[in-house]
């Protein structure tokens, strides 16, 4: 075993924030080193802030080191200044937990939750002193591997991954260790070996055994398989019974800084509102809740392990979990030896009962609060489903206000389906309304919006739209900042859409982008997510040199019977399913919550044999047969039984 630290430790003196590499956490793991154990080293391919508190990461780095046939350990992506001293003294890519070199371990695996962190991922393997391209690997080298949201469209990466892991990772984790296992202990023999194992597991992905095939005029004709031990279409792998797995239990605790510096418990997974641009909601249906009993009791241990005094229910729509609000209290009560703790959702609804609780819940710690109307118009939130109407929004701004709220921040997109400058106009006049809210109760509130550019993603009602240009998109933000100017105490913040531009092109591409990636990286592009190092022109350099557009990849519409680059892998959603909600989009119609409604067959449920799940356990007061409640917005609308249909609610 080769420990770098003797070599490392003289250096980190000199290097920005020595505190990310140096491991030590209360939490983490120092597994014994054996040879009967399959060595893991999983990879957050950006800052240590930034990774360590990923749950994806600390989930699986549990099961790992609970099993007697595996070990796992944590890197993440050096910054620049260690970079260059670990390239200047030839010293590899290690481990934060013992230091170890990372081509020591059998598993490299990557959480990607971005697309922009793919340089990042080429940095790390090639620090790791290993080929970089997967066809260059032989059996002595680590086998490279990949989950996380961004993995759903993996084919720009498809050179340099050996597997790639779709949907929860709690299983199969402990199938890919035990097929690994059997490779190492039959001797290590031929690479292709242990490959055509993996592809033999459920929700693994090995892109080698595949081959892309195109059409004269560059679009993809198929991507098939080339090998018998790889499956037509690979499914995505989820788990049935969330409360089966109630990890994080030892969730690590930074020695330094971190964002989301907090005990994270999770409450449920997926989402039921349909949000046509949510990537997550559409990608990790169906809902499975973890019982509220087996929340409390992580929330309590975890306060107790760990020190910290705030809790945060995560999930993509927290407010609905079933019994949230007993949840949340019980979290505050003295009585569980949880006092003084104060509980945050991340993932806001907008209504009156959520800024209820968050008002009584975070007593000890009145910060802000956050909302996501996401477009400026009812029309537009028509089109991505999003349906809050500007009551619904400027009642829950004003029970914030009038609860003692100094602070509210609000979220929205640009460059969505048809919108026009009218509804872009729309954000500055909802934020300044939500302003004046704050005047009419006598204080000096503060309303931030925060714009991002529309990016389509794999396996939403919204992938086959052309996203809007980098020109279009400054331009809308200079809409917005002209109109802020005049709107006294709106405070306006934008995400950089030339950013969005190359999020786009990895967010749509096929393996014709791997050299490109390849190209940007060896440039220098790292850090792309990060303002200060991110290069358009690195990006636009290698598409010119590679002969590829990026407005065809970026902006141009596709059909519905266009093969995409993602169609041999499967979310669980049934294809006609997206087309048909991306027909309603265009028709401005809404789509209901289906937890009041019957089965859409969208495929997340019955794909999976998993019961269709109602998140809360009853309908809202006031709902009756024949009709339901937008638990979302409290807004009543028709329901009818057994028919796909919009939902008609009037501004």
């Amino acid at each position: 075993m080769v420990d770098v630290w003797a070599r490392l430790e003289p250096h980190l003196a000199s290097v920005q924030k020595p505190a990310r590499y140096i491991g030590c956490e209360l939490c983490a793991e120092v597994p014994p080193p054996s040879p009967h154990r399959v060595g893991w080293l999983l990879v957050y391919p950006d800052t240590y802030e930034i990774g360590l508190p990923n749950q994806g990461l600390q989930i699986l780095y549990e099961i790992l080191n609970e099993r007697p046939d595996a070990r796992a350990e944590r890197t993440y992506a050096p910054w620049t200044d260690l970079e260059e001293v670990l390239r200047r003294e030839n010293i590899p890519l290690f481990s934060v937990d013992t230091h170890r070199s990372a081509d020591e371990f059998d598993v490299l695996a990557f959480n990607l939750s971005a697309e922009l962190v793919y340089t990042n991922v080429l940095n790390c393997i090639d620090l790791a002193g290993v080929p970089v391209r997967s066809r260059e690997r032989r059996a002595v080298h680590p086998l490279i591997g990949a989950g996380g949201h961004a993995t759903y469209n993996p084919e720009p990466l498809a050179d340099f991954l050996d597997f790639v892991v779709l949907g929860d990772g709690e299983e199969v984790v402990g199938e890919i260790n035990a097929a690994v296992a059997a490779w190492i202990s039959g001797g290590r023999t031929a690479r292709i070996d242990v490959l055509r194992a993996l592809a033999g597991i459920e929700g693994v992905y090995v892109p080698a055994l595949y081959e892309p095939r195109y059409l004269p005029d560059g679009c993809l004709e198929v991507t098939a398989p080339i090998d018998a031990a790889a499956p037509a279409v690979v499914e995505k792998r989820t788990i049935a019974d969330l409360g089966e797995w109630p990890y994080p239990k030892q969730q690590i605790v930074p020695l330094t800084e971190v964002v989301h510096d907090r005990l994270n418990v999770e409450v449920f997974r997926g989402c039921t509102r349909g949000c046509r641009f949510c990537q997550a909601g559409m990608i990790t249906r169906p809902v499975r809740e973890r019982p509220a009993d087996q929340v409390r009791e992580m929330v309590q241990q975890g306060i107790r392990r760990t020190g910290y005094d705030e809790v945060a229910l995560t999930s993509l729509s927290t407010a609905d979990f079933s019994g949230i609000e007993d949840v949340v209290m019980s979290a505050m009560d003295d009585s569980v030896g949880c006092g003084n703790v104060s509980v945050s959702l991340p993932s806001l609804r907008v209504d009156a009962f959520t800024v209820g609780v968050a008002a009584q819940i975070q007593k000890a710690r009145r910060t802000g609060l956050t909302f996501a109307p996401e477009a400026g118009s009812w029309r537009m939130r028509q089109v991505i489903n999003k349906l809050i109407t500007e009551e619904d929004l400027y009642a829950a701004v004003d029970s914030a206000f009038s609860q003692g709220w100094r602070r509210v921040k609000l979220y929205f997109l640009v460059g969505l389906p048809t919108e026009t400058d009218e509804d872009t106009l729309g954000i500055v006049e909802l934020a300044s309304r939500c302003l004046q809210l704050a005047k009419e109760k006598g204080h000096n509130g503060s309303v931030t919006v925060s714009v991002g550019g529309f990016v389509p993603k794999a396996f939403t009602p919204f992938q086959w739209f052309g996203m809007n240009t980098e020109e279009e998109l400054r331009r809308k933000v200079n809409l917005l900042r002209d109109a802020a100017r005049h709107a006294k105490g709106v405070q306006l913040k934008w995400h950089d859409t030339r950013a969005s531009l190359v999020e786009g092109l990895m967010s749509r591409g096929d393996r014709r982008l791997g050299p490109v990636i390849e190209h940007v990286w060896r440039a220098g592009g790292t850090f792309q997510e990060w303002s200060e190092h991110f290069r358009l022109d690195l990006w636009e350099a290698a598409m010119e040199a590679h002969g590829l557009d990026m407005d065809w990849y970026c902006h141009r519409h596709r059909t519905e019977h266009e093969v995409l680059p993602w169609d041999h892998l499967s979310a669980g959603l049934h294809k006609d399913f997206l087309w048909q909600d991306w027909r309603d989009s265009l028709d401005e119609l809404g789509l209901e919550d289906c937890r009041w409604t019957p089965c859409y067959d969208c495929g997340a449920c019955t794909g999976y044999s998993i019961e269709h799940v109602v998140a809360s356990a009853v309908p809202p007061a006031g709902g009756s047969q024949g009709t339901g409640q937008n638990l979302l917005w409290g807004t009543e609308v028709p329901v009818v039984l057994g028919a796909r249909k919009s939902s008609q609610v009037p501004v």
